[in-house]
């Protein structure tokens, strides 16, 4: 097992390009041929993490949050970050971070904020565009079930909750094989006429790669007619926060007290609360008042998230809760996704949960 093997199945869940334009989430420090004496999955890498990945044999921490933001100039001790950097090198630790791709997929930050709130019909709060396209390949009749298969097993047609989704529609197709071409059906200096069926997928933009290399591989001709279109759908599984229903309404206090519950919060901040039960919820981990219109317009009676300022909590205007749990216990729970995500994959293999509480707010 190399530090590569759990690298690509994160990725294969989280793809990098996933990330925001700001963020850093890739492999930060060591080499991804290292052999992987064992993972320890945080939220954020410190020298304390760093500590006890060396004392549990876990030569790779997979982090949330990156430890490197902006480039460093130096590297001689002077900050938290230099020095847990220069720890983990000497000590051959590897450090990766799994950041705002994490957040963006349905699977990910948020989905966990709402199974923790016990929240149903849950969707993406804001889907991203520029995420998908369609990709049109004629194929001979008899060959595209093939194709489709191997089209569908390399990751296209999911739409939504929806998977191995196409259109085809029969046709003719025609050509002509010139001098040195070595055509599946016809013969060189001969126009053929083909009975065809144009196969129709959509795909997410990051396998992209994986699927043309795929459709040419499974492909009977020796030059595949193809086109690739961008299309303006929205991607419903890739977007920023998460919203759903409390099976049942519940009154406001009511609501806020099990929020401190599930979340373990000594306190909480919040808008004044309006006189109606909540059963819409929105919520987004980390920093969310980007996200406080999209979860009005959803018609959500609470927008759950953190690191409001406080000329953002006049935004909610009356037409909303805002409810700032903290950056950290919003995100507490992605050190277990993260355990999950790979012990579900890697059965046998020794992956670990920090123990080190790395949240630098206190509460008095």
């Amino acid at each position: 097992m190399t530090i590569q093997d759990i690298i690509e199945h994160l990725e294969s869940i989280a793809a990098p390009a996933l990330q925001e334009s700001y963020d850093n989430a890739r492999l930060l420090v060591g080499d991804k041929q290292w052999e992987c004496t064992g993972v320890l999955t945080a939220l954020d890498s410190t020298e304390g993490v760093i500590d006890e990945a060396i004392s549990n044999n876990c030569n790779l921490i997979v982090a949330h949050h990156p430890i490197i933001f902006g480039g460093l100039k130096s590297i001689t001790g002077k900050s938290y970050i230099e020095r847990t950097i220069i720890k983990a090198i000497k000590n051959d630790v590897a450090i990766y971070a799994i950041h705002t791709n994490l957040d963006n997929v349905s699977e990910g930050v948020n989905k966990v904020i709402a199974d923790k709130l016990g929240l149903i019909h849950q969707q993406i709060l804001s889907p991203k565009n520029d995420q998908l396209r369609k990709l049109a390949v004629y194929v001979p009749i008899e060959n595209r079930e093939n194709l489709q298969e191997a089209l569908f097993a390399a990751g296209a047609g999911h739409i939504g909750k929806y998977s191995e989704c196409s259109f085809s529609v029969a046709g003719t197709g025609t050509f002509l094989p010139g001098e040195g071409a070595s055509p599946a059906e016809g013969a060189v200096g001969s126009r053929s006429t083909v009975k065809e069926e144009k196969l129709e997928v959509l795909y997410p933009v990051w396998k992209e790669t994986a699927i043309l290399s795929t459709m040419k591989a499974n492909h009977p001709y020796e030059e595949v007619a193809y086109e690739c279109y961008a299309i303006s759908n929205l991607h419903q599984n890739v977007g920023s926060g998460m919203i759903g229903q409390l099976p049942q309404p519940v009154a406001a206090t009511d609501f806020l007290k099990f929020i401190k519950e599930r979340f373990g919060l000594a306190m909480l901040k919040h808008t004044t609360l309006l006189e109606k039960p909540i059963r819409k919820v929105a919520v987004c981990g980390g920093a969310g008042s980007f996200l406080l219109q999209n979860a009005i317009a959803a018609g959500a009676d609470i927008f759950i998230t953190s690191d409001m300022k406080y000329h953002e909590f006049f935004d909610a205007d009356g037409k909303i809760i805002v409810v700032d749990i903290g950056h950290y216990e919003s995100e507490q729970f992605t050190v277990d996704l993260l355990y999950d995500i790979l012990r579900e994959k890697f059965t046998n293999f020794a992956v670990q949960k920090t123990t080190v509480n790395t949240n630098p707010v206190s509460y008095f």
